[in-house]
């Protein structure tokens, strides 16, 4: 959205106040100066426009927005409780059948001394509805499953500052997915950088007859990027229902894939097919981004590990030095074609990579199941509740913990150190 709005709001400022000249149309040095000297040039209203709003929103946002959901001051103390919940829930990676039961149980708690009205957590009938399922005697044990483990969670807001340790640091750090993510990252994003800064240059090479202006080429940009949100958009909210974040991103980049390839085949007196072929690729190119994001929070349940990789997955940002390198002025008489081959190759290589990543995980869970169907109930329990799991029992398992790389063990008969978040056997990665 931002880059439609701002693509109208450089349409307007360079429509409106005198630009000057630069390049082979730069004028002998006496005139360039006068120019230079007559009032404001467009790129510098733009730059303050865009600059002070900004850092305005900014300083409003850091005084006005909340600290935490337990802190939201426009939630009502129930609405804090729900926020939380439902965070927690997310992050338990349980499906949507047992968060809704689960979600609807708090919302009877919630609202069992109040009226039914002053509380929006549960349609007419749906409470009672919910109520018989959750009694429901084959879905018993799902309920007396999430009841145990909600029981056992900290009273403690998972969306507030808890802090870093040392532990936070080195797992994060010497965790191989965080690495693997943000190389698929950096070449993903490639696109969505380069567009960002570029994108009214190349519309301005799609055909030389068109002869455009800069205020045109501005304007121009902006239904690309009106695409890209709103197909962003679709994307997040089938992720968000489905519960899925890798699938959405494969599809994402096949579309990006797809108008990338269009934009290199088609030919360049073609301008209408290749401003099509733009739009495409605008349509893939936020996908991939966002959801690594949402994925890295669903899978990290500690606060300090979790800020620490998504810190780490933000030198994404990294794609836009490599696609400044790509798009150059040598590149101009050629409509940058070279620069989208080149492109082309890196989300190829990003759409494998993320394909190997979903294959990583797949063997993971495969491997954390195994291990586990050799406990027993009490020591699953044990481990969700303390993260350890005694050690006298076999010397493979202890194996098996070393292989994964979680843990040492304290002694052979005693028990393991405690594992945490996503390092704990019992823990599921999400797809």
């Amino acid at each position: 959205m931002a880059g439609a709005l701002g693509g109208v709001l450089s349409w307007a400022v360079f429509s409106h106040f005198p630009k000057a000249p630069s390049g082979p149309q730069l004028p002998p040095g006496g005139v360039a100066s006068a120019i230079q000297a007559s009032g404001w040039k467009s790129w510098e209203v733009l730059f303050l426009i865009e600059g002070f709003t900004t850092m305005i929103v900014a300083l409003v946002g850091f005084f006005w927005l909340p600290h935490s959901a337990d802190t939201a001051w426009f939630f009502r103390p129930q609405e804090r409780v729900w926020a939380e919940q439902r965070i927690r829930l997310d992050r338990d990676n349980v499906t949507p059948t047992q968060k809704r039961r689960a979600s609807l149980a708090l919302a009877r708690s919630i609202t069992e001394d109040e009226d039914a009205h002053a509380h929006p957590f549960a349609t007419e009938n749906e409470g009672e509805e919910a109520h018989n399922q959750l009694l429901a005697s084959h879905d018993r044990a799902d309920s007396n499953a999430l009841r145990r483990k909600l029981s056992t969670i900290s009273t403690m807001s998972v969306t507030a500052d808890a802090g870093l340790t040392r532990h936070d640091i080195l797992s994060a750090v010497l965790n191989y997915k965080i690495w693997h993510l943000l190389i698929c990252n950096i070449l993903s994003a490639i696109p969505a950088t380069a567009f960002g800064v570029f994108l009214p240059l190349v519309i301005k090479q799609l055909s030389p007859s068109l002869n455009l202006t800069p205020a045109e080429s501005n304007l121009l940009s902006a239904p690309p990027f009106a695409f890209g949100a709103a197909v962003l958009f679709i994307f997040t909210s089938w992720s968000d229902k489905s519960h899925q974040r890798l699938v959405p991103i494969f599809w994402g980049l096949g579309l990006l894939l797809i108008g990338l390839t269009m934009t290199v085949m088609v030919p360049i007196s073609n301008y209408v097919l290749r401003y099509i072929a733009l739009c495409i690729l605008l349509s893939g190119s936020y996908i991939a981004s966002p959801l690594t994001v949402a994925w890295l929070t669903n899978n990290t349940p500690e606060p300090g590990k979790r800020a620490i990789l998504l810190g780490v997955n933000g030198w994404g940002n990294l794609a836009g030095v490599f696609s400044a390198l790509l798009f150059t002025p040598a590149d101009e008489a050629t409509a940058y074609v070279r620069p989208f081959l080149v492109t082309l190759i890196c989300v190829l290589a990003a759409f494998v990579g993320f394909i190997a990543f979903w294959v990583l995980l797949v063997r993971e869970n495969k491997w954390r199941e195994d291990v586990v169907a050799t406990w027993t109930e009490e020591e699953r329990e044990r481990e969700e509740l303390m993260g350890d799991v005694p050690t006298a029992m076999s010397s493979a398992r202890a194996g098996l913990a070393h292989r994964v790389g979680l843990t040492k063990l304290l002694a052979r008969v005693g028990y393991e150190e405690a594992r945490r978040g996503d390092e704990k056997l019992t823990f599921r990665y999400g797809m």
